[in-house]
């Protein structure tokens, strides 16, 4: 496995050019067999993944083994000046309140928020400068990879739909690197496991049965690897794409280097969090958010255009 490290000590491994089939067609009888404890709605939600098609990624490139560090953004603020924009535009962000977090039952009304309080910096749980940062916005990750391309003359952005995809399955076509059984990715992933079912009860049914022995995020690369050499691909933060967003996409999404619709209202978002179940951390599931959206569970990852 190739890897190399950046001027601002991000790790990078070696991704090759190849083909793969994007999607998934399962039915919700064969997602209830592995996912018995979800109610039948939740598992006819995925008509975006469909079809399955070939998809050629036609030149290797560099993915980021890691989801960018709280360190590795605060440098980035530092050498560039920007400001972010859960600070810019007053709002702030998302974070965790002990005070009413648990008391919520609703799924799309978890966290705490916008509130001035949180930001890039502050989630209302303890961080290192090693765990994943958050409470960033697609134009945020997007001013970060222009400024370290400025910084060392080379292409930095962030990663297509189809090549983090990609980049996810590394070779597989089950519904995780890992397998199909949500039970392979105790070693691999921080998702909503039992240390974190603490803080929210009301969701047991759907917990991976596991300890990780964390509550929240976990610092980058607590877990394993993926065949590719990426960590954290499955949980800890969702991570940004490149692409618009749309629901047919893959309807008419060309075969080579798809690159997502030419416009839309929103940017599709990949991977799970921490606090993601594990029906929705398959390699084929697909989340949105609006550029200017920022949350406690939403981070970056970021390619390298290249071939050394």
């Amino acid at each position: 496995m190739k890897t190399l490290q950046n001027s601002i000590a991000m790790s990078f491994a070696y991704i090759p050019a190849g083909s793969f089939l994007m999607g998934s067609n399962e039915t919700e009888n064969s997602l209830r067999q592995d996912f018995p404890q979800y109610e039948l709605a939740r598992l006819s939600e995925f008509h975006d993944e469909s079809p399955p098609h070939k998809v050629i990624i036609t030149k290797p490139f560099w993915m980021g083994q890691h989801p960018v560090t709280i360190k590795q953004f605060e440098l980035f603020l530092t050498h560039s000046g920007y400001i972010p924009e859960s600070i810019r535009d007053g709002t702030g962000g998302y974070g965790f309140n002990p005070l009413d977090t648990h008391l919520k039952t609703s799924d799309d009304e978890v966290f705490d928020g916008r509130n001035i309080q949180y930001a890039w910096d502050e989630a209302g749980f303890t961080q290192a400068d090693d765990f994943p940062v958050v409470n960033i916005t697609w134009n945020d990750a997007n001013a970060m990879a222009k400024w370290l391309s400025e910084k060392e003359g080379k292409k930095y952005r962030l990663p297509t739909e189809a090549e983090w995809e990609y980049a996810c399955r590394a070779g597989t076509n089950s519904r995780y690197f890992t397998g199909d059984d949500p039970s392979t990715l105790i070693s691999h992933a921080k998702v909503f496991d039992l240390d974190t079912l603490k803080i929210w009860p009301q969701w047991k049914q759907y917990a991976l049965d596991f300890h990780s022995h964390h509550e929240f995020a976990a610092p980058v690369g607590s877990f394993l690897p993926n065949p590719f050499g990426l960590y954290d691909m499955i949980g800890n933060v969702w991570e940004w794409c490149s692409d618009w967003y749309a629901e047919n996409y893959y309807q008419y999404s060309p075969t080579i280097d798809p690159q997502g619709p030419n416009e839309g209202e929103a940017k599709v978002r990949r991977g799970g969090s921490w606090h993601t179940w594990p029906l929705y951390c398959r390699s084929s599931f697909r989340n949105v958010n609006t550029p200017e959206s920022r949350y406690i569970l939403l981070g970056m990852r970021l390619v390298l255009e290249g071939s050394d």
